[in-house]
C-alpha cells in the first residue's frame, strides 16, 4: 500500500488555510471532471485521487489525524492499533451521511464517491470498519454555474416603446422581469441570475428571454423608425392648416401645406421609438397623407365644387 501525499495532490503546502485548500480543489475538480474528459482514463484516475484527498484535508479532524500519520503512516497500518482512529465514530458520521438524496454530477445536484473509489490507504485509515465509502454532501460538490433558462415572452408595441415588467413561473419561482425601452422583436435579453442554481455556492444562470412584439394596428415599425398613415379631410389638403398627430410619445399638432399632395410623405423628427440602449435617443415618425374625400354631399356643397370644377377646366 502505497502512501499518498494529499497536501501534494491538491497543490497546497502543508500549512495551507482551509479556504486555500477548498480553492485548490475546485479548481482542479474542474479541471480533470470527467465531463470535459470523456474517454481518459488518466483524467479520471486524477479526479478521483482530488476527491479523496480533499474528502480528508477539509476535514479539520481528518487532518489532524492524517498529519499525525506523516512517515510513520505504517504504524497505523491495522486499524484499531494505538494511535489508530475510532472507526466506530467515523461509522456513525457515514450513517448520518447516507440520508442525503443522490444524483449525477451532470445534474449540478449531490454526488456519491463509493469506497471503490478511494485509494487502500484512504480506506485503510480513514473508513475501515464501516464500510460503504466516503460520500460527498452539497457542500462538497464540484462547484458549478447554474444552468442557463430560455423563455419566450410577448409584448405589444407600446409596451416595446414605454418598457415594462413581466412577472414568470419558472421552476416554481416568480421571477420578475424588466424589459427596456426600445427593445425589438426577436430581441433576445440575458435576465441575469434568473436562471437555474448553482452547486455548492456557485452563481446562478441567467435567463435568456426572447421577444415577440405583436402587430401594431396603427404604426410599422422599421428599426427606430415608426410608420403610420396620417388622415386630412380635403379641405385641409387643398386650403393647408393644422393637425393633430397621436404617435406613442404623444400628441403633437403639425402643419400640412397647403395643396398637400395624397400620399405624400412627412417626416417628424425624434417621434419614433427609443433607441435600445440610448437614452434620449429616438427614431423619427413618417407620416403618409391619406386624404379623406367628403361623402354624403348637400345640394349646395355639390354645386359648389361643380362650380369649382368649371372654375379649374376655364384655366
Amino acid at each position: 500500500m502505497e502512501y499518498k501525499d494529499y497536501y501534494k495532490i491538491l497543490g497546497v503546502p502543508k500549512t495551507a488555510s482551509q479556504d486555500e485548500i477548498k480553492q485548490s480543489y475546485r479548481k482542479l475538480a474542474v479541471k480533470y471532471h470527467p465531463d470535459k474528459n470523456q474517454g481518459k482514463r488518466e483524467s479520471e484516475e486524477r479526479f478521483k485521487e482530488i476527491g479523496e484527498a480533499y474528502e480528508v484535508l477539509k476535514d479539520p479532524e481528518k487532518r489532524k489525524k492524517y498529519d499525525k500519520l506523516g512517515v510513520n503512516w505504517k504504524q497505523y497500518e491495522h486499524a484499531g492499533q494505538e494511535g489508530g482512529f475510532d472507526s466506530t465514530r467515523w461509522a456513525g458520521r457515514q450513517a448520518d451521511r447516507r440520508t442525503g438524496g443522490q444524483a449525477d454530477w451532470r445534474t449540478g445536484g449531490q454526488a456519491d464517491f463509493e469506497s471503490s473509489d478511494f485509494s487502500d490507504f484512504f480506506n485503510t485509515f480513514f473508513s475501515g470498519g464501516f464500510g460503504g465509502g466516503a460520500r460527498y454532501t452539497d457542500q462538497q460538490a464540484i462547484p458549478r454555474k447554474g444552468q442557463d433558462y430560455q423563455a419566450d415572452l410577448t409584448i405589444n408595441l407600446a409596451d416595446a416603446f414605454h418598457g415594462t415588467e413581466a412577472m414568470l413561473a419558472l421552476d416554481g419561482e416568480s421571477i420578475k422581469a424588466k424589459i427596456p425601452a426600445g427593445v425589438k422583436d426577436g430581441q433576445v435579453l440575458r435576465i441575469r441570475g434568473k436562471g437555474g442554481k448553482g452547486t455548492a455556492g456557485h452563481e446562478r444562470g441567467h435567463l435568456y428571454l426572447k421577444i415577440t412584439i405583436n402587430p401594431d394596428p396603427v404604426f410599422d415599425r422599421k428599426a427606430d423608425d415608426l410608420h403610420c398613415d396620417l388622415h386630412v379631410p380635403l379641405y385641409t389638403a387643398v386650403l393647408g392648416g393644422k393637425t393633430a398627430v397621436t404617435a406613442l410619445k404623444g400628441t403633437v399638432n403639425i402643419s400640412i401645406p397647403k395643396g398637400t399632395q395624397n400620399g405624400k410623405v412627412l417626416r417628424l423628427k425624434g417621434m419614433g421609438m427609443p433607441c435600445f440602449g440610448k437614452k434620449q435617443e429616438f427614431g423619427d415618425l413618417y407620416a403618409r397623407i391619406v386624404i379623406d374625400v367628403p361623402q354624403h354631399l348637400n345640394e349646395e356643397e355639390t354645386a359648389l365644387f361643380r362650380k369649382l370644377a368649371n372654375l379649374r377646366a376655364a384655366t
